[in-house]
């Protein structure tokens, strides 16, 4: 699976946990963590793009790709169309998968689920979720709920994100999970529109591509990871990698 590449955005000015892509999480900074999920995935190679040296050279040390990129991009998903362009300038990747930075206990199942659903050509973009099954998660804004329509097994055709909770009435809740599969095409289309009015007011960028008409499949999957975004999230990471949760 030569045409896909991964790009994992990471930056040290994170608002609630600044420098949380070198914390240590059972002997490793979570970036690198990051990168060996992604990596384990084993559908294409995988390169961090930052704005920050101590990033780059934690990954390089760790034996990783980084390339650096602009400081001012405003989301993650024009940091990753850079970095696309600098890493594969020929544009052989046909598919570039933006994995967010802060998913250490990520499935590499998780990303390659998500890469299968671009096999169907109707597809502009393909994530994943998993059921929410702790009770505090459907009601915390922190976690995004994906509303969708089945399209086929373990699979769903996005509707709307929402931080609410959503849809109303019996039937499960699903936790969107950090990672979005772009076909090539998609995700230059994508980083030239500006914020719609939607993503404006969830604070939730792929509402953009809905409300462009792009198509986003969602694959469900087991499991959703553990987002590090808050100091307590951190200590809950270095319990799960290091046995003792």
């Amino acid at each position: 699976m030569a045409e896909v590449l991964i790009i994992i955005p990471a930056r040290m000015a994170a608002t609630r946990l600044p420098g949380k892509p070198l914390a240590d999480i059972a002997g490793a900074p979570m970036i690198v963590r990051v990168l060996r999920r992604a990596e384990a995935a084993a559908v294409g190679p995988v390169v961090v793009a930052t704005d920050s040296p101590e990033i780059e050279a934690a990954v390089r040390k760790a034996g990783g790709q980084a390339v650096m990129t602009r400081a001012d991009h405003a989301s993650g998903s024009d940091r990753v169309f850079e970095a696309a362009n600098k890493a594969d300038p020929g544009q052989s990747a046909k598919i570039v998968v933006n994995v967010q930075g802060d998913l250490p206990t990520l499935a590499p199942s998780t990303i390659a689920a998500a890469v299968a659903l671009l096999a169907d050509g109707a597809v502009d973009i393909a994530t994943a979720a998993a059921e929410i099954t702790r009770s505090e998660e459907r009601d915390d804004t922190g976690v995004v709920k994906v509303v969708g329509t089945p399209v086929g097994p373990a699979r769903l055709r996005a509707l709307y994100f929402t931080r609410a909770t959503a849809p109303h009435g019996e039937g499960p809740l699903y936790h969107h999970i950090g990672l979005y599969a772009f076909r090539r095409a998609a995700l230059e289309r994508f980083v030239k529109l500006p914020p719609s009015p939607l993503e404006k007011r969830e604070k939730l960028e792929q509402l953009r591509a809905l409300e462009a008409g792009m198509r986003i499949d969602v694959a469900i999957v087991d499991e959703a990871p553990l987002g590090v975004d808050t100091p307590e999230d951190l200590a809950r990471a270095r319990a799960v990698l290091s046995g003792r949760a």
